[in-house]
């Protein structure tokens, strides 16, 4: 098939998040696709293997990075863009909704004005339609909010990339009691990435082996017409929108929300060190919800 992408995804089991090296089949030039920053949370080591092994396949295979691409700012797990780009290059994109994350959470984490919302920490914001090119193999950004703002679908050629948008056919749609997040939004959002052609393959950005199954992270548009236990044909915006947010009520927050929202939401980095060397995570207590604190707080 013509505008074949080669696609090589890498898995990181304890955040079940699937990566991608995009590889034009006519160069070396490609694309990574959703990194992974290795975060042991209750020691707040920072490692990076998963980053790691990506460097080492395209340092073996003589690749050229193109683009370090971000398909939402992530809550389950940290990126390893800035560090990917120090060592190999590319250019590090996300959707220009960005700066709406950003602002959202700016505020839960009390940032001062130190922090830019506007989107300044990534070095190219994309708006829907965009074109993006890996050597010679052509694509563009669909804007795909409802599990985020921000969120972006990347197809290049006939493979496409959705982040958290669609899962594997059975595990269904992402969450969307995200601040932004929108259950009609989402709906009309996959709506455009199911009229794509049938055989356009689809890389999901994370899979949770349902019932025990093997690892997959490959499907087809005609696969989730057909089978998506949430968003298959026949299945209509009303009773989506109910059954996602009845789901989403049920659902604990990712275990890495809180670290990851900061690093993510700064393009990878981590904040500015307070203290000499020594760099912080904040720990904002009910930041989603929770009692009045007053009673609790310390007298100064």
């Amino acid at each position: 098939m013509a505008n074949r992408a080669e696609v090589t995804h890498f898995f990181d089991e304890p955040t079940n998040t699937l990566s991608y090296v995009v590889k034009d089949p006519d160069s070396s030039a490609c694309a990574i696709v959703d990194s992974v920053l290795n975060l042991d949370y209750p020691s707040g080591t920072i490692s990076y293997e998963g980053a790691d092994r990506i460097i080492a396949y395209i340092n073996d295979n003589k690749l050229s990075v193109d683009w370090i691409l971000e398909t939402h700012v992530h809550a389950d797990h940290l990126s390893a863009a800035p560090y990917l780009q120090q060592r190999i290059g590319g250019k590090i994109a996300i959707g220009s909704a960005i700066t709406t994350v950003q602002s959202v959470f700016a505020e839960v984490f009390n940032e001062d004005d130190g922090f830019l919302r506007d989107g300044s920490q990534f070095d190219v914001l994309l708006n829907d339609g965009d074109a993006l090119k890996i050597g010679s193999l052509e694509g563009y950004a669909m804007h795909t909010p409802g599990h985020t703002p921000a969120c972006m679908t990347y197809v290049f050629g006939d493979a496409v990339f959705v982040g958290d948008t669609l899962f594997m056919p059975d595990y269904g749609t992402a969450r969307c009691d995200f601040p932004g997040g929108d259950a009609s939004t989402l709906f009309r959002s996959i709506q455009r990435i199911l009229a794509l052609p049938r055989e356009t393959r689809i890389f999901v950005c994370h899979d949770y082996m349902p019932n025990d199954r093997e690892l997959a992270f490959e499907t087809s548009v005609g696969a989730e017409i057909d089978a998506n236990v949430h968003v298959r044909a026949g299945i209509n915006e009303g009773e989506f929108v109910s059954m996602r947010e009845a789901r989403d009520k049920t659902l604990g927050m990712p275990n890495l929300i809180l670290p990851s929202l900061q690093v993510n939401m700064r393009a990878g980095h981590v904040p500015p060190p307070e203290s000499g060397e020594r760099f912080f995570l904040k720990l904002p207590l009910n930041a989603f919800g929770g009692p009045d604190l007053s009673d609790l707080a310390a007298k100064e």
